[in-house]
């Protein structure tokens, strides 16, 4: 669904999840209102298990947080829902302040890893949402492509700002899944052979 120009992204994002019947985490990346199928027990499963093992390196792993990659001007570029994450730190009571201010949205720039498990709609998580990760310069993007049977991440981020169909990451490894795919440092290789089959 593309987006009103003239209205906040984040309050249209609000009127979606007080309409829906059913929970629904909706996003917003490249101008395109995003509402993924509600996510089910293999995919919520792959993304628990594949965060325990990151916070074992940092306390700062979570799931569940939605972050803004925005302009100063208030509009957003990006609103988005990684399946799981590492923080560069604890949340400040700045960030706290800027998620009041953007509705719930915390800053992009605390992330030092997002990762994704593919759903239905692989394809918002391998093209659209890398290339926005790529353009707020968040340094490790972690792909878990359930639809390929493999595992990316992908480092050194390539952000082109005044075009970002263009921000993309310089560095991948990958991973058939069941193997160990490995991160940069600090973190550990994550072993993949806990995301269970199907989609």
């Amino acid at each position: 669904m593309a987006s009103d120009k003239a209205q906040d992204p984040a309050d249209l994002l609000i009127a979606f999840e007080e309409a829906s019947t059913e929970p629904i985490r909706p996003e917003y990346v490249e101008g395109t209102f995003i509402v993924p199928p509600q996510p089910n027990h293999l995919h919520n499963k792959a993304a628990y298990k594949l965060t325990v093992q990151l916070d074992v390196e940092s306390d700062l792993a979570g799931l569940g947080n939605g972050y803004r990659v925005g302009p100063a001007n208030g509009k957003p570029l990006a609103l988005l829902i990684p399946d799981f994450y590492v923080l560069r730190r604890e949340p400040s009571d700045l960030d706290e302040a800027y998620r009041r201010t953007y509705k719930g949205w915390y800053p992009i720039d605390m992330l030092a890893l997002a990762g994704e498990v593919t759903s239905s709609n692989h394809e918002t998580d391998t093209g659209p949402k890398l290339r926005v990760y790529a353009t707020a310069e968040v340094p490790i993007y972690v792909l878990i492509d359930r639809e390929k049977g493999i595992g990316n991440a992908y480092s050194e981020p390539v952000s082109v700002p005044d075009d970002p169909a263009k921000s993309h990451y310089r560095a991948l490894a990958s991973v058939e899944l069941g193997g160990k795919l490995v991160l940069p440092d600090p973190y550990p290789p994550l072993d993949t052979s806990v995301v269970p089959s199907g989609r």
